[in-house]
């Protein structure tokens, strides 16, 4: 689990101005104008329809596991649907391969066999342009409505959308070092971005993740001057830095950055 600007997936938006989060509405879905797939290829509006029938449904089944569930018992969840499509996929390669949906609709069908040749190193990504919102649906969605290697398709492109957004924000954040010895508006972005994701992906981070962001942002600190510009004492800043391996190296890697 990382604690400074990860994803809580295991090994793992689009956006380079804050958060990366958008709405799981499947209006845009359906009518084709909020999905612009990433690989350069347009969906059939018929195509998207189902698709946009299909998170709705998904949305309804994550809002009852979401609010039936507490913070540590939805973490678990989510660990457990994650190990057979990341960590383990490899151990199930050939029984996902061989799995076909349960339906007759040649869209759902050639979507699925789509998926299958992407994770194969195939082709284009079917969810290519999903939102994060939409994305996780998907991932963490065991009701079969996505087979394996569509829910592995999905959490590809999630990760790839973070990696963008992290990249993203690691710039902004450096270049923030440099012209002012402070990180509070990358603390700021990290946090927002933790904010606007789904309850399973909140629940794979630590409990003082946010609380810990929030306190980083209330003292505005400056790491140049030594100086807390805000709320807190400057020791505060060490104890901050120091329980965590993760803040402690995030700190050792702004200090000693260069912007280019």
């Amino acid at each position: 689990m990382t604690i400074g600007i990860g994803s809580p997936t295991p090994s793992a938006s689009q956006t380079t101005s804050g958060n990366r989060t958008q709405d799981v509405s499947a209006k845009g879905t359906a009518q084709g104008d909020n999905t612009a797939p990433t690989s350069g290829s347009s969906k059939p509006s018929s195509q998207l329809s189902t698709l946009a029938q299909q998170l709705s449904d998904s949305a309804q089944r994550a809002e009852e596991r979401d609010t039936s569930m507490d913070r540590k018992a939805l973490g678990q969840k989510a660990d457990a649907l994650l190990q057979p499509i990341v960590r383990d996929f490899h151990l199930h390669r050939a029984k996902y391969d061989a799995e076909v949906p349960d339906t007759d609709d040649p869209e759902l069908l050639e979507r699925a066999k789509q998926a299958t040749s992407f994770v194969n190193g195939k082709g284009s990504n079917p969810f290519s342009g999903l939102s994060q919102d939409q994305l996780t649906l998907i991932i963490y969605d065991d009701s079969g409505t996505f087979t394996a290697n569509e829910r592995k398709a999905a959490w590809k492109e999630e990760y790839a959308q973070d990696q963008v957004w992290r990249q993203a924000v690691v710039a902004r954040g450096k270049l923030e070092y440099s012209q002012t010895g402070k990180m509070t508006e990358f603390f700021k972005e990290v946090l927002g971005n933790y904010n606007d994701q789904p309850p399973i992906m909140q629940a794979q981070y630590p409990d003082f993740y946010a609380p810990r962001l929030e306190h980083l942002i209330e003292m505005d600190f400056n790491f140049m001057t030594h100086r807390a510009e805000g709320k807190g004492a400057p020791e505060d800043i060490f104890d901050i830095l120091m329980s965590s391996e993760d803040f402690a190296n995030l700190g050792k890697r702004f200090a000693n950055s260069t912007v280019s």
